[in-house]
């Protein structure tokens, strides 16, 4: 079907329609071979709180913005490669119901459906494009994946030390390799993590001892299997915060 759909008319036109959406900001979508799979709205998990964001899927890319008004303008677009994708179903936990984390290298994240069957066929049709783009490519499945930031409100005290509380003057960070909530002390130190940036990002002391030591493990899920996190120790426990999307 989706050979089929291509190089036709009704492909070309939708994608036309979503890239005059995002306007000149936005990257150009149209290339030979790109089709439009679905859109919809689902709910991100950002920094502050949970927030609207119109999704779009492609064969081969994952594209979200902001919502200005809904169908006619959307900004902040971001771009990811579904060659580079895993996505895992997480459990529903209060008000947040239906969701799954989308993971890349670069970056990694939360998102939440409007209903069960929603979640189901977003996943089903993400699985499906990254299976065909892995099985023309011959490539493997990414195994490394950003952390998941923690977000903001599951953090009153450093996630490190356990003891600096966060207020308007000692602000809320993120590790970039743990993605806990830390303190500006907890998450003084930088290290070059290549997939993520192509300069030395924030990370917390923990991390930073065992990367520069060579003896950092995978990080595993903090909580059921929403957000990534590295294992208790005696150094100081850390996070960060500052650059996800400003408006996130």
């Amino acid at each position: 079907m989706v050979d089929r759909l291509a190089n036709s008319e009704a492909n070309t036109r939708r994608i036309s329609i979503v890239e005059n959406c995002f306007g000149a900001a936005g990257q150009p979508l149209t290339i030979p071979g790109r089709v439009l799979i679905g859109e919809g709205v689902l709910t991100k998990l950002c920094r502050k709180k949970p927030k609207a964001r119109q999704f779009f899927l492609f064969n081969d890319i994952l594209v979200y913005g902001n919502i200005v008004i809904q169908k006619k303008k959307y900004n902040k677009q971001h771009i990811i490669p579904l060659e580079n994708v895993t996505i895992d179903s997480i459990q529903d936990e209060g008000d947040l119901r239906n969701g799954w984390l989308i993971k890349t290298p670069t970056k990694s994240f939360a998102v939440y459906a409007a209903t069960a069957t929603e979640k189901s066929e977003w996943m089903n049709h993400i699985n499906k494009c990254v299976s065909d783009l892995l099985s023309k490519s011959g490539k493997t499945p990414s195994n490394e994946h950003a952390a998941v930031w923690v977000p903001d409100s599951e953090a009153a005290v450093c996630m490190r030390c356990q003891k600096a509380k966060f207020t308007p003057v000692n602000r809320r960070h993120h590790c970039r390799k743990c993605g806990f909530v830390v303190c500006g002390p907890c998450s003084e130190k930088r290290f070059l993590l290549p997939s993520q940036s192509s300069k030395p990002v924030r990370i917390c002391d923990f991390c930073f001892e065992l990367l520069s030591t060579g003896e950092m493990a995978a990080c595993q899920p903090a909580r059921s299997d929403s957000y990534s996190q590295c294992p208790k120790s005696p150094l100081n426990d850390v996070s960060d915060e500052e650059d996800e999307d400003s408006s996130d």
